[in-house]
């Protein structure tokens, strides 16, 4: 079976045109920008070679325009399309891709990850140089784990009131 991947051109930790798992998978792929026809090209190389499948990482970086055509290629060429991205940024709001992803998909599937108190994360916090989390500047901000970290509601909002990781450090995991 032939699937293309797409990755966002902005995220190049692991080289440009290149997806790369944390444990060491990694697959070429097409790279997207805002004003990158993704429905455009995939009509296209479908045409020369049949395509089973498509998958979009940083889907977050989708535009609204984008989202829509990966819907009609899935309601009129019948290709699986499967976007793989973060919901929300360190501010708790919606990146614009996530927004009409969110909306108009016909499967959610959530990949959870658990804060260092057993809770469901559901917040990002951005850290500065420092280590320290802050929640104001540039909604985009390439970077991993040492730039971003993965928390529940309770401790970010700890964390970004007292401008401090040591607060949520100290708390012992639920027991049940």
């Amino acid at each position: 079976m032939r699937t293309l991947v797409y990755t966002a051109e902005i995220d190049d930790r692991f080289g440009s045109g290149k997806v790369s798992s944390r444990i060491g998978l990694s697959s070429a792929a097409w790279l997207y920008n805002a004003g990158t026809d993704i429905a455009a090209e995939i009509a296209a190389e479908h045409q020369r070679e049949c395509i089973h499948c498509v998958l979009v990482d940083e889907s977050q970086f989708l535009t609204r325009e984008q989202v829509k055509g990966l819907s009609d290629i899935v309601d009129e060429l019948d290709i699986p399309v499967l976007c793989y991205g973060l919901r929300t940024d360190f501010r708790g709001e919606l990146f614009s891709g996530s927004h009409y992803l969110l909306a108009w998909a016909d499967k959610l599937v959530e990949l959870k990850t658990i804060c260092h108190c057993g809770r469901k994360a559901t917040m990002v916090l951005r850290l500065d140089s420092q280590g320290k989390p802050f929640s104001e500047g540039e909604q985009v901000v390439i970077g991993g784990n040492e730039r971003y970290i993965s928390v529940c509601r309770k401790h970010y909002k700890q964390a970004i009131n007292e401008g401090s990781l040591q607060a949520i450090h100290g708390e012992k995991p639920s027991s049940c």
